[in-house]
Parts: structure tokens; sequence; C-alpha cells
């Protein structure tokens, strides 16, 4: 489990890099709310976004994306709301998912995923 946690760690970090250069500001990271999480927050311009990160050794048992069901989104929407209720934002808010496969190396970034 231990290792499992340091791979994740770094795919959302590919996550973010990924993100600040391609002009996101990262406001958030691993934000815990109750039992929920939200793996990555960030704004670009004027929309808040609450971002999914799925990661995969590689695509031989489907993409990393598969793994976001309606159940997944459910708990991330949630999580958002409590967020925006705790939090002052007048702006849009959209919800975002990035899928890495290791191997080969892919990130995907699907933005407006859901809602």
């Amino acid at each position: 489990m231990k290792n499992k946690r340091k791979v994740g760690d770094k795919g959302e970090q590919w996550a973010v890099d990924y993100l600040s250069k391609k002009g996101y500001q990262i406001i958030d990271r691993n934000h815990q709310i109750g039992h929920l999480e939200i793996d990555i927050i960030a704004k670009k311009e004027d929309w808040l976004i609450f971002v999914e990160v799925k990661l995969r050794a590689d695509s031989e048992h489907g993409m990393p994306e598969d793994n976001v069901g309606k159940s997944k989104q459910n708990f991330l929407i949630k999580a958002a709301d409590i967020y925006l209720n705790q939090n002052d934002w007048g702006g849009k808010v959209r919800f975002d998912l990035i899928s890495i496969t290791i191997s080969p190396f892919e990130i995907v970034h699907f933005e407006d995923a859901f809602y």
C-alpha cells in the first residue's frame, strides 16, 4: 500500500507539472473534506477546476480514465460543493480528469470531463 501511495503521489506531481506548464495556478493538492479527497484544485482565468488524477502502469486492462465512474464523480461533486460553501468563489467551476499511463508514458487531460 505504501508503494502504491508513492506511485500515486508521483502521478499527481506529473499532473501538477503538466497543469503548471499550461498556465494553471495550483491552489491545493490532496484536499481532504471528511472522507472525501480532491486530488488537485487549480485556477485558470475565471475558472476553479477540481482535478481527478488517474494513473495506470499500462493500458493492458483499460485506460486510467475508465476508473472514474458515476459513483466517483458524485463523490467529487459532493466534495467540490462542500469546498465551494467553505470558500468564497464567484467564478465558473468545472471538473477535469488527468489520465496518466506510465508505459508508454502518456498524459491526457480531459477538460470539463463531467458535471
